[in-house]
């Protein structure tokens, strides 16, 4: 695995934390959530920019919010108790295949 990829599945989860981070910030009124939700959306957005220089944008990007939506849904199922009914999940899985496809199926990267 490339160190572009390395970087893309980081911005992932930094993407995950973020979006799980911003239900315990309460509208940013809790300063420690707020900081870390903050602070992961800096580190997920730049380690993105880092990645973006060798993978196609098109791929980069899709696979960065695929991460970043499976994790959150599944993070939303363990940590705050939502649907986990057979089409969500069907769904997840939906979008799991969707960046495996694009990770396999991209442009070969010029750096």
């Amino acid at each position: 695995m490339s160190t572009s990829w390395l970087c893309l599945i980081v911005a992932g989860f930094f993407e995950v934390v973020w979006a799980l981070g911003i239900k315990y910030t309460e509208g940013f009124s809790k300063p420690v959530p707020s900081v870390i939700t903050i602070g992961a959306m800096i580190a997920s957005v730049w380690l993105l920019a880092i990645a973006l220089k060798s993978i196609p944008v098109g791929t980069g990007y899709a696979v960065w919010v695929g991460i970043g939506a499976v994790g959150a849904a599944i993070g939303g199922v363990l940590l705050f108790g939502e649907s986990k009914s057979l089409p969500r999940l069907v769904c997840i899985l939906l979008i799991v295949a969707g960046v495996v496809g694009l990770k396999l199926f991209s442009e070969p990267e010029t750096a």
